[in-house]
């Protein structure tokens, strides 16, 4: 477990040359990045070879969401790959998430750290209406959300995938150590886009969130490294 809290931009570009373009723009610097199902499933393990290579850190973001046996062999596999966070989801129940433990456990090499794995709860683009009128869960939000927390924390599950807004309820729930990676981070003056449930980066901070995790904000910006300064100090408190 580590006291870092991540900054971490993701990748959601639709083709290599405005990936590559994008980091380049950076300077050399080492960042935390998210690979999402749409990049991973276009370039494959190259990618995270490319990424490491290039010093930066990786949230493989693939959501794993089956039978327990399978979920469990798929994470042995991507423990080997050498990144920092991977995630399945909740919903899949506690057996899943203790079978991903395995998974990551029984792959990660003897002398390494394994990687991170934490629960994706309900998707920042989730409202309480469409939980309740499409997925037909009639709790309300929050209080799912932190159930869900709670039987992450049960099967052994680092933290969860949250919106910010949900942080401190699942603190009170699962413990101030608990991971909570929180999507759906904008700036006061950015449109929301599909996201319901979304919060600025000093507000993540001041909520008690461990990491944040900042897509078109930045990646669509004219000067994405200007934007990705500015708001990683203030999630960092500096500004």
């Amino acid at each position: 477990m580590t006291t870092t809290r991540p900054f971490i931009i993701a990748l959601d570009l639709d083709n290599r040359a405005k990936r590559l373009e994008l980091l380049r723009s950076f300077n050399s610097e080492s960042l935390f990045v998210k690979v999402g199902m749409e990049l991973f499933y276009r370039e494959g393990l190259q990618v995270i070879e490319e990424l490491k290579q290039s010093g930066h850190r990786i949230f493989l973001d693939l959501k794993l969401h089956d039978i327990p046996n399978t979920v469990q062999r798929t994470m042995k596999e991507l423990a080997a790959l050498d990144v920092d966070i991977v995630n399945v989801h909740a919903a899949g129940g506690q057996r899943m998430m203790e079978g991903a433990v395995e998974g990551l456990e029984a792959g990660t090499p003897t002398g390494r750290k394994r990687p991170v794995l934490i629960a994706v709860t309900q998707l920042t683009s989730t409202d309480e209406d469409m939980m309740q009128k499409q997925l037909l869960i009639e709790k309300p939000l929050t209080e799912v959300v932190q159930s869900y927390a709670q039987l992450a924390k049960k099967s052994s599950v680092d933290g969860v995938v949250c919106s910010a807004q949900e942080v401190p309820f699942i603190h009170d729930a699962c413990g101030e150590t608990f991971y909570t990676v929180c999507p759906g981070i904008r700036r006061a003056e950015d449109e929301k886009g599909d996201q319901k449930r979304v919060v600025t980066p000093q507000k993540a901070r001041e909520l008690g969130s461990w990491g944040i995790v900042v897509g078109r904000s930045i990646t669509t910006a004219d000067d994405p490294f200007s934007v990705y300064k500015t708001m990683k100090q203030q999630w960092e408190g500096l500004k």
